[in-house]
């Protein structure tokens, strides 16, 4: 069985689409991928302001920023398609932009109308992949531990360094998973301060100095004492860590964030004695993230080509849209907390 599928994935910290068209099979020994293409289209400042925005917006002008980002990232796809004359797309799976993720209030709400991509490129779309799970008593979140156990299950862990740190690994014969910690969403705003949009290999927070009373109180934050499943959004950072930065110097915030996010990681390492993590995600590029954390574990770190440190979530977004149109599960409930295991997506 052979499947080609095109994964969209926006993040967070809002670096831009990510699309990846990747081929399936499921082989005797379980499933393979090959990333056939993969590209970045960043956000032009108008439309990153809206999705950034996006959470103050009346219900009304919601609806139509909804609407105006699905045909948006149709368009954007219909565009890769022909770009790259890429042919055989069994389906599109979207993830869209997360605007608000409450799911102890039981709703998730993810941006950019699925049906919008349908209509513009006239090929089937899985989209909303967080929505049943949350009404299942789950977090929602983390959804690519299926991809993980699946497609990367040689390493004991997978670390996601995005606009928050994720991590999925096998625990007591179950495939665990939860948020770590914030990183990009916090780091990247703080760069925003010396007219930077990310921190490059963390060299603004090197010139800091680390402020103690600060770091005590990231780490003593109630969330990192909880069990897992569990899953972070930027409401919680609006309540619980810009609020800390008051009166302090910029670069000693970075460096003192910086140190905050290393440490909550090597926890984790070290509290599962993780041996071998594959490293994705932007954070990863983050030079001086990456020291903080080696310094704090002797987990080995593995980073891998560009393409999957890139475009490891859209790669698996595309897989779980495949695993939804032939109706298996996607949706582990060991990682996100639902009542059981599902199939989840709405497929336009």
């Amino acid at each position: 069985m052979v499947f080609q599928a095109i994964g969209l994935m926006s993040g967070t910290s809002l670096d831009g689409l990510d699309i990846c068209f990747a081929k399936f099979e499921k082989q005797n020994s379980g499933w393979k991928f090959q990333i056939l293409k993969a590209e970045t289209i960043s956000y032009d400042k108008d439309l990153e302001n809206q999705l950034r925005n996006s959470i103050h917006l009346s219900a009304e002008k919601l609806l139509e920023l909804h609407s105006e980002y699905g045909f948006y990232l149709g368009k954007a796809v219909k565009n890769f398609i022909e770009k790259y004359k890429v042919e055989n797309i069994d389906v599109i799976s979207s993830h869209g932009h997360t605007v608000f993720h409450q799911p102890q209030k039981k709703f998730t709400l993810q941006i950019g109308d699925g049906r919008t991509i349908k209509i513009t490129t006239g090929l089937p779309v899985v989209y909303d992949f967080r929505s049943q799970d949350v009404l299942m008593g789950g977090n929602g979140a983390p959804l690519v531990p299926i991809g993980d156990e699946l497609l990367f299950s040689e390493y004991d862990a997978c670390l996601n360094l995005g606009g928050f740190s994720n991590i999925s690994l096998q625990f007591n014969d179950k495939r665990i998973a939860f948020d770590i910690a914030p990183v990009n969403i916090v780091l990247n705003k703080l760069a925003q301060n010396f007219n930077q949009n990310f921190d490059k290999d963390g060299g603004l927070a090197r010139e800091g100095k680390i402020n103690a009373e600060l770091f005590n109180r990231l780490n003593s934050l109630l969330f990192y004492s909880q069990s897992h499943p569990k899953s972070l959004g930027i409401e919680w950072c609006n309540e619980n860590i810009f609020p800390l930065f008051t009166n302090l110097d910029s670069n000693d915030i970075l460096a003192t964030f910086t140190e905050h996010a290393a440490e909550q990681i090597s926890r984790v390492f070290n509290q599962y004695q993780l041996k071998k993590i594959l490293f994705t995600g932007g954070g990863t590029y983050n030079s001086y993230l990456i020291e903080k954390i080696k310094e704090k574990t002797q987990s080995e770190i593995i980073i891998p080509a560009k393409e999957i440190i890139d475009f490891k979530e859209a790669l698996i977004f595309a897989f779980m849209g495949v695993l939804r149109i032939n109706s298996e599960i996607n949706v582990l409930s060991s990682a996100t907390g639902s009542s059981h295991d599902h199939s989840s997506g709405i497929i336009a």
